[in-house]
């Protein structure tokens, strides 16, 4: 490991030593504070110091460091099927935006619960959305039998009833359950 890629509280790994977190750093040594207890001067490369965490360098790169890791994660959410937090409000009804959702337990003593409908309504949308995942899986899983592929569809079929309550929110009604 090159003495450049290092910095200060970094957990790297000694072949000898064990671990340890970096204290300092000079030009050809590297102070660690090893689990031990002791704090030794490393050379890295010579001593086969190695990073304890995940490591990468991007060569060649074009574009802004926030706009890379912007599309990067951008990207990630699309291929996991995530929806973004404004864009699930979207599908909220209008006469519901800044609205609350408030529950009030029966003992008067206790507190007043307060939830954002836009909070409460994304996570109805994530029930929704993940309900569609499980049924794509199940109906493209190999090992299940037909019998039992309807079976477990019944099952999200009266989850999807059960939350038509919620339909209301809804400002389209293909969003709908």
């Amino acid at each position: 490991m090159k003495i450049e890629s290092l910095r200060i509280g970094m957990k790297v790994r000694h072949p000898q030593y064990g671990s340890g977190f970096v204290k300092t750093i000079s030009e050809s040594v590297a102070e660690i504070q090893f689990d031990d207890g002791n704090k030794r001067a490393v050379a890295p490369e010579p001593s086969g110091l190695e990073p304890m965490e995940a490591h990468a360098t991007v060569n060649g790169l074009e574009l802004p460091l926030k706009l890379f890791v912007e599309q990067t994660l951008e990207a990630a959410v699309e291929k996991l099927g995530l929806a973004r937090p404004d864009s699930v409000v979207e599908q909220l009804g209008l006469r519901w935006h800044g609205g609350k959702a408030v529950l009030h337990p029966a003992d008067a003593t206790l507190a007043t619960k307060e939830v954002p409908l836009e909070t409460f309504f994304h996570k109805i949308v994530m029930v929704r959305n993940n309900l569609r995942v499980l049924e794509q899986k199940i109906n493209a899983h190999e090992k299940l039998s037909d019998g039992e592929k309807v079976e477990m569809q019944q099952y999200l079929t009266r989850s999807y009833g059960s939350l038509t309550t919620f339909n209301i929110l809804f400002k389209e009604k293909e969003d709908q359950f």
